[in-house]
C-alpha cells in the first residue's frame, strides 16, 4: 500500500471512529448530566462552538471555522500525497481524519460535540472527542518523526 493511501484509510478510520463515538454520546440519555467512568474520568455531553477548549467560542460563525478546516485539510492532503514515510502518512490522516470529524459536527450542529471529561479533584480538563485526540496524536507523531535521524526515517520508508 503506498503512504498515501495508508495516510487515507488512517484518516477514514479516525473520521469513523470520532463519528460513532459521538453518535453513542448524542444518544445517550445519562450524557447530558454526566457519567463518572473512572475517578479521573467522567463522560459528559458538551457542545463547543469555538476552537480548542473553546476558545473563541461565539467570535466566529461555525461556517468560518468550517472554512477554515477545509483549507488546512486541503494544505494537509497534498503533503500527504507527495509524502513518502508511513509515519508521516499516518500522522497526517490521523490530523485529517480528526479535523473532518469535527467539520462534519460544525456543519450539522453548527458546534462540536465533546464528551469525554478528564479531571483531578475539581480541576477538569476542558472536554474533548476522539477527532481531538486523533489530531493531537498525529501532531505529536509529526513533531516525534521531526526529531528522528535521517537515517532512521529512511530505513522506516524502505
Amino acid at each position: 500500500m503506498s503512504a498515501g493511501f495508508l495516510g487515507l484509510a488512517v484518516a477514514a478510520a479516525a473520521l469513523a471512529l470520532d463519528q460513532g463515538s459521538k453518535a453513542l454520546a448524542l444518544s445517550s440519555p445519562s450524557l447530558p448530566v454526566g457519567v463518572e467512568v473512572l475517578p479521573v474520568m467522567n463522560l459528559v455531553l458538551v457542545r463547543n462552538d469555538g476552537v480548542s477548549f473553546g476558545m473563541l467560542g461565539g467570535l466566529l460563525p461555525w461556517w468560518a471555522l468550517v472554512l477554515l478546516a477545509f483549507a488546512i485539510v486541503a494544505w494537509l492532503s497534498v503533503w500527504l500525497w507527495r509524502s513518502q514515510g508511513q509515519v508521516v502518512s499516518v500522522a497526517l490522516g490521523l490530523v485529517i481524519g480528526g479535523a473532518l470529524g469535527n467539520v462534519v459536527d460544525r456543519v450539522r450542529l453548527q458546534a462540536v460535540t465533546d464528551f469525554l471529561d478528564f479531571h483531578v479533584g475539581a480541576y477538569h480538563w476542558p472536554a474533548f472527542n476522539l477527532a481531538d485526540v486523533a489530531v493531537f496524536s498525529g501532531a505529536a507523531l509529526l513533531v516525534w518523526d521531526s526529531f528522528r535521524p535521517a537515517k532512521a526515517r529512511d530505513r522506516a520508508e524502505a
